[in-house]
C-alpha cells in the first residue's frame, strides 16, 4: 500500500510541476520576464506560491525551465536542403505557436539572460546553416535569416501583426521562400 501511495504523490508532483511550467511559459510569453511574478505563476497554476518556490528554486530558474525548448534535428545538407528545413520550421512554428520558445522571445529585451538564450540559439543555428551557404558573406547571410524567421514568428504571435497573424501558414511559407532560397544560395 505504501508503494501505490507514493507512486500517487509522484504522479501528482509530476503533474502539478507540469502545470506550474504550463502556466510560467504562458506568462512569460504573454507578459515577459519583468511582468511575470512567482504569485501570478502559481495562481494560474492553482498553487501556493512556496510550492512553486520549493520545486523551481527562484524566479531565474523558473523560467530557464520553462524557457527549455524540445531539441530540433541540426539543419544540415545542401543549401537547398537547408532552406526547405527552415521553411518547414517557419511553418511549423506559424501554425502551432512556440510558446517557451515566445516567453523567450518576449523577455529577451529585458532580461539578459533570455537574450544570452536568443544569441546562443541563433549561433549554434547560424554556425550549422553556414556551414551549408557557401561563398561570400555566409555567415552574414545566415544570420539575416535568423532574424527574418525569427521576426515572422514575432510579427505572427507576439505583435500579433493583423495580416500575418491571420494568413495562411502555406501563403507566408511561399512569400518567404524566395528570399531563404536567395540567402542559403550564396
Amino acid at each position: 500500500m505504501n508503494s501505490v501511495n507514493e507512486t500517487t504523490r509522484d504522479r501528482r508532483r509530476v503533474e502539478t510541476q507540469e502545470r506550474i511550467l504550463t502556466e510560467a511559459r504562458r506568462l512569460f510569453a504573454e507578459t515577459g520576464y519583468d511582468r511575470t511574478t512567482i504569485r501570478a505563476v502559481a495562481a494560474a497554476a492553482q498553487v501556493d506560491p512556496g510550492l512553486v518556490m520549493h520545486y523551481f528554486g527562484s524566479k531565474q530558474q523558473l523560467f530557464a525551465r520553462a524557457a527549455e525548448t524540445e531539441s530540433r534535428p541540426i539543419v544540415e545538407g545542401t543549401a537547398e536542403e537547408v532552406a526547405e528545413q527552415l521553411l518547414e520550421r517557419l511553418r511549423e512554428s506559424l501554425i502551432d505557436e512556440p510558446v517557451a520558445s515566445l516567453a523567450v522571445l518576449r523577455s529577451m529585451l529585458t532580461h539578459p539572460d533570455a537574450a544570452d538564450e536568443i544569441r546562443g540559439n541563433a549561433h549554434v543555428r547560424g554556425s550549422n546553416i553556414g556551414k551549408a551557404i557557401h561563398g561570400v558573406d555566409g555567415e552574414l547571410r545566415s544570420d539575416v535569416l535568423s532574424a527574418l524567421l525569427i521576426g515572422v514568428v514575432l510579427g505572427r504571435h507576439l505583435l500579433k501583426l493583423d495580416h500575418l497573424a491571420d494568413a495562411d501558414p502555406d501563403k507566408i511559407v511561399e512569400l518567404l521562400g524566395p528570399a531563404v532560397r536567395s540567402l542559403t544560395k550564396g
